[in-house]
């Protein structure tokens, strides 16, 4: 049953991504937009192989994990209508902290910010994928096989909300009604990517946008009247583009924090677990400080 599931999402998620793709592709060169570089989509597709393959090594352990957990079971649905509205509501909420903790502290955004260094929006940025999170991702969804959820179901809900992931990587689609209150839209997304210091860790959801609202990182798109156009990329784009400096980057850049002679081991631990810009000595600027800078603060 499970291998079905999966099989339905190949079938329906592979021609849908090259389908949209190609109309995405086509409409920015009818409207001369520059949308796309044939580096960056390469880019793009190095990354999310590298990341489906670690995920493919790695999956074996991580669905024992859940079996492991699962048996210790403290919850049995009945209804089956109620229990997947459950496992894609508790699902994406856990995302949802994932990805914010994946924003907020160093260790874990040397690993996401591979997703965030295009300098480009479109439908293959959503491929741009943090190359390791596989290795730490089924930690956060561990709550859910304890709770009754199987896990072949865990790992089918997030592969499934995967593809609404991808979709709202676009300039194309503007506003959407109605939706904009409920689900996480092109526009929100638009403003997550966004390096401008009024949007940095905004946005942080999967599909639903209500928890951004709940726990104060909702931020909407602003008209370009109110406030400036959307940079994407880095506060501080990459000097060097080649696919391993990509990945490792921030790595490097947190080994040369650590082996700074004058701090100590306080100082240490800021640099790793503190938020990505956070300085011993101020001398950089984390999201909420060029926030505040700007005159927005949260």
């Amino acid at each position: 049953m499970q291998e079905l599931k999966e099989q339905w999402l190949m079938l329906i998620g592979t021609p849908l991504y090259i389908i949209i793709v190609l109309v995405e592709l086509l409409l920015s060169n009818y409207r001369h937009k520059k949308l796309y570089s044939w580096k960056d989509t390469a880019t793009n597709v190095y990354l999310m192989l590298a990341n489906s393959l670690i995920d493919l090594l790695f999956r074996s352990f991580y669905i024992g994990v859940y079996i492991i957990i699962y048996h210790h079971q403290v919850f049995a649905f009945a209804n089956p209508v109620a229990y997947w509205f459950m496992i894609f509501l508790l699902e994406d909420f856990l995302y949802y902290w994932l990805h914010r903790f994946d924003h907020e502290i160093r260790l874990f955004w040397a690993v996401h910010v591979t997703h965030h260094s295009s300098e480009h929006l479109n439908f293959t940025v959503g491929f741009r994928s943090s190359v390791f999170q596989p290795l730490y991702r089924f930690l956060y969804f561990l709550p859910l096989a304890w709770l009754g959820f199987k896990p072949l179901d865990i790992v089918f809900v997030y592969s499934a909300t995967q593809i609404w992931g991808i979709f709202v990587h676009t300039q194309l689609i503007n506003k959407m009604g109605w939706l904009e209150h409920i689900l996480v839209t092109p526009s929100h997304h638009r403003v997550h990517h966004a390096s401008n210091p009024k949007y940095l860790d905004k946005n942080m959801g999967m599909f639903l946008i209500i928890w951004d609202k709940l726990f104060g990182t909702f931020q909407p798109e602003l008209p370009t009247e109110e406030y400036q156009p959307i940079q994407y990329g880095l506060t501080k784009p990459l000097e060097n583009t080649a696919p391993l400096s990509i990945v490792f980057h921030e790595w490097d850049a947190i080994r040369q924090d650590l082996s700074r002679s004058d701090i100590g081991w306080k100082e240490k631990t800021g640099y790793l677990f503190g938020p990505p810009g956070w300085s011993h000595d101020g001398s950089r600027r984390t999201s909420e400080e060029l926030r505040e800078e700007e005159g927005f603060p949260d």
